[in-house]
């Protein structure tokens, strides 16, 4: 098989497997646990939080553990719009992950308003449009940093600047850009999580603010400073940090890959471009072809590929960026993503390419 898939999952390196299996056969107790074991599985897991923090430049004081992208997004943002006493207002956009619109669908129950900004055609959203958003009871701004359907990078430094002057919360889903893309901006509450970045599945973290004072989703559980139960899977959790502390961005091989991969596109093709993207990930649009065929097709000759983010897959609105930047529903069921990792090569484009050829 040759995956091109990186953006929905990445395989994990030997070094954090490595890392995985010995911390699991050696160290298995429960690091709330007052024994031994209890207690070196504690100082594993602060030494991984440490090595986060250390990634994301915050203090160690504010991470979380948690069990998922999709879990820190969902604590993260109603953690930060129940714990704002300034109103119930919230600025989002139209392309973010399902989690994200999950959230913001519970809070507008509660009885918040939810603005969705559109995204422009270079797939970012437009800061004066977002300005213009803001009222005087916008209590929270939570975008995505990178798209992870078009890899295009929202100007999330000129958004933080706004939120600061305005005094409104800000949450950036960073789990498509950890390890990847700095954020050179200080803001309240950042998600990540490790099976981006070859870790374990089933593992990320938050970041919130310790400075804030947010309160417990339920109230009553006891772990990760009372914001999560559960007891921590630690050997997931040290997987993680060993992916962490390993993991470089090759982004000068993915844009040769990406150049290779347009130079290689039948004329039916096209390749949406942002000024500022990822050069890993590819969102495609085949002219009287619909995504998933291609996807079904490639699959039948050894080519993994998806269609969107694969928390999307069954939903009928699952290229929300591609109809947020203004595509008609026709192109967006045209829409599929090709996204490259550490091991993607040149001939792995060339089959691709011949593959795409032939439907």
């Amino acid at each position: 098989m040759i995956y091109l898939d990186y953006a929905a999952t990445s395989p994990m390196t030997p070094e954090a497997l490595k890392a995985y299996c010995e911390v699991a056969n050696q160290h298995y107790g429960n690091s709330a646990s007052l024994h031994d074991l209890g207690g070196q599985a504690y100082y594993f897991v602060e030494q991984a939080r440490a090595t986060v923090a250390k990634f994301l430049g915050v203090n160690s004081d504010g991470v979380i553990f948690t069990g998922s992208g999709t879990e820190g997004n969902l604590i993260s943002i109603l953690s930060l719009a129940l714990a704002s006493n300034k109103g119930m207002h919230i600025i989002s956009s139209q392309a973010e992950h399902t989690s994200v619109h999950a959230a913001l669908n519970t809070l507008e129950k509660m009885g918040f308003v939810v603005t969705k900004l559109p995204l422009q055609k270079d797939g970012c959203i437009h800061v004066e449009q977002l300005k213009e958003a803001i009222k005087e009871d916008t209590a929270l701004i939570t975008i995505q940093h990178v798209n992870s359907e078009i890899g295009s990078i929202q100007p999330i430094e000129e958004i933080a600047e706004i939120a600061k002057q305005s005094n409104i919360l800000l949450h950036v889903d960073c789990v498509q850009s950890f390890c990847k893309l700095p954020l050179k901006q200080q803001v309240d509450a950042m998600t990540v999580s490790a099976h981006k970045i070859s870790g374990p599945k089933g593992c990320g973290a938050i970041y919130i603010n310790p400075k804030l004072c947010v309160p417990a989703l339920v109230s009553g559980v006891t772990h990760e400073q009372g914001l999560r139960g559960g007891t921590l899977d630690t050997p997931a959790i040290v997987a993680f940090a060993t992916a962490v502390e390993n993991y470089q961005y090759e982004r000068q091989h993915y844009e040769a890959l990406r150049r290779y991969f347009k130079s290689k596109l039948p004329e039916t093709c096209q390749i949406i471009e942002s000024e500022k993207q990822l050069p890993n990930i590819c969102g495609v649009l085949m002219k009287r072809v619909e995504g998933q065929y291609v996807l079904l097709k490639l699959n039948e000759v050894g080519i993994c590929i998806s269609t969107g983010s694969a928390c999307d897959i069954h939903s009928e609105s699952g290229t929300k960026a591609i109809l947020s930047m203004g595509y008609s529903t026709e192109a967006a069921r045209q829409f599929f993503r090709i996204s490259f990792g550490p091991a993607t090569t040149l001939e792995e484009i060339d089959r691709l390419q011949m593959a795409l050829s032939a439907i």
